[in-house]
């Protein structure tokens, strides 16, 4: 299966999108097909056996619409200039004024004609060719769109908007003949309030997708090379390639993602972490692509480029999120793609209803005109595409970046939040405190055996041994046979005897730990440290205390978790002790301890048995099937890859208060989805009965329908600003 993500133009309403879903999806190969109305923008999945890329193209064209190649998408991001289809909306857009609004003035000085045609007055002929104009240039392609959709026995917007005008200028065109009233202005003044209408949602919906263009434009485009000969060279950041050398000066932007050869320097990652503080970097540390170096001079060795970066993987990670539909769009798609044929239907029970009643076929045709015009389908094919759009975007600024739809309205729900201990609340940079030896071992000996082993585990606890021993100059011994138990701890063979390093209870089970040893095991554990045990054969060789700090904020993050209606519970593998004195100096009041990496999934089943909607916060590769079992996985992105990949929502940096954040964020979103929906159907059930009966005019009706889908946008652009 081939996926591809293409633009589309020419898309005016939900309907539209609605149509070239259905008839990609009704086309042979494809698996599935998405299109997004607020993006203009399709994703198709499909089978290259059976159908190729350039006939999923044809598809579409023959539908009645056209694509947007990718150097035209790239060019458009790279110049900062408007879109064409911007231009064309609002040259359409003035077009239509300058024929509508003389013929809206000319038509209050009207009178009733009850005279013959050599008798009419010159204004009226003026009304009649400006207003057909605004309906047949302007206005065409509403008529063009309604045709080829009548064709494949389909109907969008474009086909109500098509039929009202049509049907004013028509009845005008037949009492302008036989005496009566005339509507041109109203048909006039239709098209240009529809085009205003999206004119102005263009516009918007082009700041609501603001923030992924924005992330686009923060690479750097040129960069300082090192040739081997020592000199320097600028050079485009694409003709990079993993191992060249570049120079970063102060005040320039780190050209691609790489790790520092020489200097030191303080790097304003904000764009990508939305955190504010500069980070030091140094010797050995991994710098970021569009990331600003603030005053040393760094030498660079590129390890990343194009997709790999981290850069990139956010703009995809968001452009990803603002494809996929929530599934409330579900609903909304079937309500949007049975929208048309029912207003089709309630416009010709009016004009018979009317023309029953009155006898009367003017009195007919206006409210008719007016339950065409009125009804809405833009503002309910806009309400969830585009809170999202600016969710995403705005949580992409933060560091929070939001993988779906589907993540945001399940934030809206969550009762309980487990919090992983280890790099979720405290640094996870575990560093040894105390090293306690038995009778026959001295300090150097223990560590030299315990880092001997520990050099071949990848565990924090295991890097903190190592950092002790080359703090202290100690040279690891060499082991062999290395075993690690997980959850346990880890043995191997030093210099003929077994070397055991691990958990006390672990260790108490392979040799015997006296009553003293166990004391001070416990004193430790109630401090919140962590106790490691070592043992030669049979024989405790001495225990380490490892410590790992809160991260700032860490407690007042619970406190926030708590204010949004949730239980908090922290989830650790240390002992039951430990855990306790972390948790009551963090505020935590629950502690799930002494779980292993394999029973965290099970532990995530266990509170959603209870019929409790959970959210897991972890950053490491055990952590991965709680991240994807739990109802919300938020994933640290300082973390694992593979975490990464697991995780729903992707933190960039930060600790806990950013999950916060992100919690909040979603509901937020949400919230502007019900809002935008409620608005929309509202506008819909109340505005089609009121101009079915007649109390609006054409006119007001195309104002309102204009208003509504804007509203709409507007609503979610609030998403921006709005605190959390």
């Amino acid at each position: 299966m081939k996926k591809i993500n293409f633009k589309i133009r020419g898309m005016h309403c939900a309907s539209c999108a609605l149509n070239i879903e259905n008839a990609l999806q009704d086309t042979a190969g494809v698996e599935t097909a998405n299109v997004n109305y607020a993006l203009t923008e399709a994703a198709v999945e499909f089978d290259e056996q059976v159908i190729t890329e350039s006939g999923i193209h044809k598809v579409v064209e023959a539908a009645g619409y056209r694509l947007v190649n990718n150097e035209q998408i790239q060019s458009t991001m790279d110049e900062h200039q408007m879109s064409d289809e911007l231009h064309q909306a609002k040259r359409r857009t003035l077009l239509a004024f300058i024929f509508g609004l003389p013929t809206f003035i000319l038509s209050m000085f009207a009178i009733q004609l009850s005279v013959s045609i050599a008798e009419l007055d010159l204004s009226v002929w003026l009304q009649a060719i400006l207003g057909t104009a605004a309906v047949f240039w302007p206005g065409i392609g509403f008529h063009q769109m309604a045709f080829k959709l009548a064709r494949r026995m389909r109907a969008n917007m474009d086909t109500l908007v098509s039929l009202g005008t049509l049907a004013a200028v028509m009845f005008s065109w037949w009492q302008l003949f036989i005496g009566g009233h005339l509507y041109f202005e109203s048909a006039a003044v239709i098209i240009a309030f529809i085009l205003l209408g999206r004119y102005f949602e263009a516009i918007s919906k082009g700041k609501a997708s603001e923030a992924v263009r924005r992330l686009l434009e923060l690479s750097a485009k040129q960069a300082h090379r090192l040739r081997s000969d020592g000199s320097i060279e600028e050079v485009a950041v694409k003709d990079l390639i993993v191992g060249d050398l570049v120079l970063v000066k102060p005040g320039e932007k780190v050209p691609l993602d790489g790790e520092v050869l020489a200097g030191e320097s303080a790097l304003d990652e904000s764009m990508l972490t939305g955190e504010s503080l500069p980070v030091m970097k140094h010797v050995g540390d991994t710098v970021f692509g569009a990331t600003i170096n603030a005053r040393g001079v760094l030498k660079v060795q590129v390890t990343k480029i194009g997709e790999a970066t981290v850069l990139a993987g956010i703009v995809r990670l968001v452009q990803e999120a603002q494809r996929q539909k929530a599934p409330i769009q579900k609903l909304v798609d079937q309500i949007a793609g049975i929208f048309v044929p029912i207003v089709l239907g309630l416009a010709v029970i009016t004009l018979i209803t009317w023309l029953v009643l009155t006898g009367n076929l003017e009195a007919a045709i206006v409210p008719a005109v007016a339950v065409l015009v009125i009804a809405c389908p833009c503002a309910l094919g806009l309400a969830t595409p585009t809170a999202i759009l600016v969710g995403t975007g705005r949580g992409a600024k933060m560091g929070i970046l939001i993988k779906s739809g589907e993540a945001l309205e399940r934030g809206r729900f969550l009762q309980v939040v487990l919090l992983d201990k280890t790099g979720t609340l405290t640094q996870g940079r575990p560093q040894v405190t105390d090293i306690i030896t038995t009778a026959n071992f001295n300090r150097e000996k223990l560590l030299e055996l315990a880092a001997g082993v520990e050099q071949n585990s990848e565990h924090p606890l295991a890097q903190s041994v190592l950092e002790a021993a080359k703090k202290e100059k100690i040279e690891p011994a060499v082991a062999t046979g290395v075993e690690a138990e997980v959850g346990k701890g880890i043995k191997g063979q030093i210099a003929g005897s077994v070397i055991t390093v691990g958990s006390p209870d672990y260790i108490a089970s392979l040799v015997e730990v006296d009553t003293a040893q166990n004391k001070k095991i416990d004193q430790l554990r109630l401090t919140g440290k962590t106790v490691v045990l070592v043992a030669v054969d049979k024989q405790l060789a001495g225990l380490l205390a490892i410590a790992d700090a809160a991260k700032e904020g860490a407690k007042e993050a619970v406190a926030d978790f708590r204010a949004l209606g949730l239980e908090v519970i922290m989830v650790t593998g240390d002992h039951r002790k430990t855990a306790e004195a972390i948790a009551a100096e963090l505020g935590i009041k629950q502690v799930e301890a002494e779980v292993l990496p394999d029973q965290k999934l099970a532990l995530v089943k266990q509170y959603q048995a209870r019929g409790q909607k959970v959210a897991f916060v972890g950053d490491g590769i055990n952590d991965a099937p709680a991240l994807v079992q739990a109802d919300l996985g938020v994933a640290i992105g300082s973390g694992t890859d593979v975490a990464i990949e697991a995780g729903q929502i992707v933190l960039v940096g930060g600790g806990p208060e950013k999950a916060v954040e992100a919690i909040k964020l979603a509901r937020r979103t949400y919230r502007s989805i019900k809002q935008n929906l409620f608005w929309a159907f509202f506008y819909n059930v109340v505005a089609i009965p009121f101009a079915a009966l007649g109390f609006l005019s054409p006119m007001i009706a195309a104002a309102a329908m204009a208003f509504s889908s804007v509203s709409v946008v507007l609503n979610s652009l609030r998403l921006r600003k709005i605190k959390l």
